[in-house]
């Protein structure tokens, strides 16, 4: 009979559907729960009994020994010779009324040094020489007291064996013998109670790791949903913290990463739409200028305006590709920074004087404030270079002709401070704190693709540097800082 895969898989998935239950947080907590209370049910079980039933035990013994050691001497002028048994037996009864215990008193056999007989009992019937000849005869071997635990024809017995002597010669020796019975029934019943105590804290203990392992499982099951929803795009559920644990901290972080989540995902929403925007708008130009430049009764001067136009978009739509990859670059971390020893007032004169032909054209001034010392500072100089290159077309380009431009270099407490300033109308106050958003486009309504200055803040940010703006009307600056 030929075996196919799935037979040969069965029992794998039946093993995997037996342990399956066991991968549920909620069933593993109950398990340990109870796992925990068997365990301190086990080790009192196996390990405290036993001691106690010990200590029981080892407490009757030692009451046997005093009692052997303070009544035997009202036997030992009774075990000569020729003393009436009688006498003996009357004795041996008032050692036992006042002991609580069997006495037993065994005589030597003549001729040897410890064989031993049963002179007299205070309880005939109950344990007999058989049961009490070993620990006699030690004793006597001995001459002291030996006590010991060991079963007898009546049950098990605590014994306490006393030499009864004459000088340095044992005339006989007192065993006085106690049950056990009540050592054992005081375990039993403790045995007993443990194990349906045992058994009721068992059950309960399941049942309340269950509970609170299903509560901790409720909550921890809406945090997966609401990540499940978040990770299809839906933030749209808040998690509120219902409780000032662990969970509810991490309800509370699920909820912050959620609000931030759904803030980032706006705001590509919006790059994406804006820079679909940008890129649109001079394509559809390219597009109509290429279909008019087919219509061959085009005069040249026309033809030549229609080219210019083509340049300008194809320009712009190459310094915004270039700036889209380098904010692309910069938010990934995919921007490695060259460090050398620079000197930023030389490198802030010769940015600048790129700029001499554009603020001629922009019937502008760009007066230099550098001093005459180096200025010297630990940076990546080509990284300085564009954040002041896009800070000075940022001037030009937002502000009406013939604004003033200042650009200056210098340190103070142990910073070096970049500075383009300009006279313009400055910038009104509820676009301040979106000046530094992507495609963000001033609100004087000159065009432009709006990544310089978010790229300019995540460079200062690379170098570990700050970039601020300050703005009233008639002066705005922008200052990059740079912590040499």
């Amino acid at each position: 009979m030929t075996r196919t895969r799935s037979d040969a898989q069965r029992p794998r998935r039946s093993r995997l559907a037996a342990l399956r239950p066991l991968r549920s947080l909620r069933n593993r907590v109950t398990i340990i729960f109870a796992l925990i209370v068997a365990g301190a049910i086990g080790s009192m079980y196996v390990y405290v009994l036993p001691q106690l039933e010990e200590q029981l035990v080892a407490q009757k013994l030692d009451r046997l020994e005093r009692d052997a050691q303070r009544f035997s001497p009202s036997l030992e002028g009774v075990v000569f010779p020729g003393v009436e048994k009688s006498i003996l037996n009357r004795r041996v009864r008032a050692a036992a009324a006042r002991s609580s215990a069997e006495v037993t008193v065994l005589k030597l056999v003549k001729g040897t040094r410890n064989q031993v007989y049963v002179a007299a009992d205070s309880n005939e019937g109950g344990v007999n020489l058989e049961d009490v000849r070993a620990l006699g005869e030690q004793a006597a071997l001995r001459r002291r007291r030996v006590s010991a635990t060991q079963p007898t024809s009546v049950g098990r017995r605590a014994l306490a064996a006393e030499p009864l002597l004459l000088g340095k010669k044992v005339l006989g020796v007192a065993v006085f013998v106690d049950a056990l019975t009540e050592v054992q029934a005081n375990v039993q019943l403790i045995r007993r109670r443990i194990l349906v105590s045992g058994g009721v804290a068992l059950v309960l203990a399941a049942l309340a790791g269950y509970l609170v392992a299903r509560a901790l499982t409720n909550r921890i099951k809406r945090l997966e949903q609401a990540a499940r929803k978040v990770a299809a795009g839906d933030f749209s559920n808040p998690i509120r913290a219902d409780s000032d644990d662990e969970l509810g901290r991490l309800a509370a972080a699920f909820d912050d990463m959620q609000e931030q989540l759904a803030r980032l995902d706006t705001a590509r929403k919006q790059f994406i739409a804006s820079a679909s925007h940008e890129l649109r708008t001079p394509i559809f130009s390219l597009g109509g200028f290429l279909e008019l430049l087919e219509d061959e009764d085009l005069d040249e001067e026309t033809r030549a305006q229609f080219l210019a136009q083509l340049s300008g978009q194809v320009a712009r739509l190459r310094k915004l590709a270039t700036e889209l990859l380098d904010l692309s670059r910069l938010e990934s971390g995919a921007v490695e920074l060259r460090r050398r020893p620079t000197d930023v007032g030389r490198l802030t004169r010769d940015v600048a004087g790129e700029f001499t032909p554009a603020a001629a054209l922009h019937e502008a001034t760009v007066e230099l404030e550098t001093g005459p010392r180096p200025i010297r500072c630990l940076c990546d100089p080509e990284r300085v270079a564009q954040v002041m290159r896009i800070l000075l077309d940022n001037a030009l380009v937002h502000t009406p002709t013939g604004t003033a431009i200042v650009v200056s270099a210098g340190r103070q407490n142990g910073e070096v401070r970049l500075e383009v300033s300009d006279s313009g109308p400055g910038i009104k106050r509820q676009t301040m704190p979106h000046i530094f958003e992507p495609f963000y486009t001033s609100a004087d309504g000159a065009r432009g693709a709006g990544l310089g200055l978010a790229i300019a803040r995540e460079l200062a940010e690379q170098m570990h540097g700050d970039l601020s703006v300050q703005s009233v009307p008639g002066r705005t600056t922008f200052r990059l800082t740079l912590r040499s």
